[in-house]
C-alpha cells in the first residue's frame, strides 16, 4: 500500500502503508526504545502525536495486549524503519493495525529523520496511507494544530470517578491519561483508589478523605489543564500530594512555576537522571515539556536532574507536602528500577 509522510517544513517522505487507508495529522516525535512497542503506542500521553520508532526492527514479538496501558492505540500514527511481518507470536502489528483502524508507515529512514528533529525540533506532520500524494500530506500537517492550542486531556481522562478498593492509604487520583502501570505500582501496595476525571473539584476529591493526591501522567500542554491546576492549587497543603510526568507539571504549574516546550523533548527507556544524593537511576520518560527549576517559589527545591541536559526531572517541597518526578518509574527501564523507590516513599509518607 502507497503511503507518505509529510513535514510542515516541505519534507516528504514515501514508504510502505500498513494498517487501513487513511489519513492523520500531529507533531512528529521520537523514542529511543528498543523494546515495548505497544505500551508506548498505547500510551495515552501520546495522543495527538505520530510515534516514530528510532529502533529498526518493530514488530519481531507481535502484539501483547497483557501490557497495554490502555485498552487502546492513542498514538495518532507509527513511523518505522521495518515491520517484522512474522513475529515470535501472533497476532503480527500489520494485523492488529488493520483491524483496529489504524495508520503505519514502513520503509522511512527514520535515523535520518531523528536526526533532523533533535537538529531542528519536533514539526507537525502528517500520515497519508493508500496514496503518495505528498502535496497533500504538506499541507494537512502545515494546516494540523499545534499541540500547545489543542486540549487533549478529556479525551483520555475517565468521564466519571471510579474505585478501586484497596486494604491501605486512600489515594485520591486525577485521571489526566493514567497508565495501566501506575494503577498497577498503587494497587500493588495496597492503595485504596478513588479515581477522578481531570475536571472533578476539590471538594469532590475532599469526599472521600483521602490520604493523598496523585497526579498522572497525561498528553500536550500542561498549560491546558486549567481546570487540574486549579484543583490541585486548592488542594496543596490539605494532604500530601504527588505526581508523575504531567502530574509534575500540573503541580509546578499550581505552585506558580512556568512550564515550557522543549525542543523535541525525552521519550524512550534509557534516559539517566542524577538525584541529590548523587544517585544515577536510568529512567522511561515521554515528555515535551518540562517545569523551569529557575520558577519554583522558595521552599521547593530540585531532587532530580536529567544529565544528558541538565532539564528538570523531579522536586518537592515537604513543607507543604509536594514530591514529584518528571520520569516514571513505574515502568521499570532498569537495571535498577525508580518504582519502589518512588512508590514505597510516596505510602510511608501518607501513613
Amino acid at each position: 500500500m502507497k503511503a507518505v509522510l509529510g513535514l510542515e517544513n516541505g519534507r516528504y517522505f514515501f514508504g510502505e502503508g500498513f494498517g487501513v487507508e487513511g489519513e492523520t495529522g500531529g507533531e512528529l516525535v521520537f523514542t529511543t526504545q528498543m523494546t515495548g512497542y505497544m505500551e508506548a503506542l498505547t500510551d495515552p500521553s501520546y495522543h495527538g502525536q505520530i510515534l516514530l520508532f528510532t529502533y529498526p526492527l518493530i514488530g519481531n514479538y507481535g502484539v501483547d495486549p497483557e501490557n497495554f496501558q490502555n485498552p487502546r492505540v492513542w498514538a495518532g500514527g507509527c513511523v518505522i524503519h521495518e515491520l517484522c511481518r512474522k513475529p515470535a507470536q501472533s497476532p503480527p502489528l500489520h494485523s492488529f493495525f488493520e483491524e483496529q483502524g489504524l495508520l503505519g508507515i514502513s520503509g522511512i529512514d527514520t535515523r535520518h529523520l531523528t536526526i533532523s528533529i533533535r537538529e531542528q525540533g519536533t514539526v507537525r506532520a502528517a500520515l497519508i496511507t493508500g496514496s503518495d500524494d505528498w502535496k497533500a500530506a504538506v499541507e494537512m500537517a502545515r494546516k494540523t494544530p499545534d499541540i500547545t492550542a489543542q486540549s487533549l486531556i478529556p479525551d483520555v481522562s475517565c468521564k466519571k470517578p471510579w474505585h478501586n478498593p484497596g486494604t491501605g492509604p486512600k489515594v485520591a487520583v486525577l485521571d489526566l491519561g493514567i497508565k495501566t502501570n501506575m494503577l498497577k505500582s498503587l494497587s500493588s501496595r495496597g492503595g485504596d483508589l478513588y479515581v477522578f476525571p481531570h475536571d472533578a473539584k476539590a471538594d469532590e476529591i475532599l469526599a472521600c478523605r483521602p490520604d493523598g493526591l496523585f497526579i498522572s501522567n497525561g498528553p500536550g500542554d500542561p498549560k491546558q489543564a486549567q481546570m487540574t491546576i486549579a484543583t490541585v492549587r486548592e488542594l496543596i497543603g490539605q494532604m500530601p500530594v504527588f505526581g508523575i510526568c504531567m502530574g509534575n507539571q500540573v503541580c509546578g504549574l499550581a505552585l506558580g512555576a512556568d512550564c515550557k516546550k522543549m525542543k523535541f523533548g525525552h521519550r524512550g527507556a534509557n534516559q539517566p537522571v542524577r538525584c541529590i544524593d548523587g544517585s544515577i537511576s536510568i529512567t522511561s520518560q515521554n515528555h515535551g515539556f518540562v517545569v523551569d527549576g529557575d520558577t519554583l517559589p522558595e521552599g521547593c527545591r530540585i531532587t532530580y536532574v536529567n544529565c544528558n541536559d541538565g532539564t528538570l526531572e523531579g522536586f518537592e517541597d515537604p513543607s507543604l507536602g509536594i514530591y514529584c518526578v518528571q520520569f516514571h518509574p513505574e515502568a521499570h527501564a532498569g537495571p535498577h528500577d525508580t518504582e519502589e523507590k518512588y512508590f514505597d516513599t510516596m505510602f510511608r509518607r501518607m501513613v
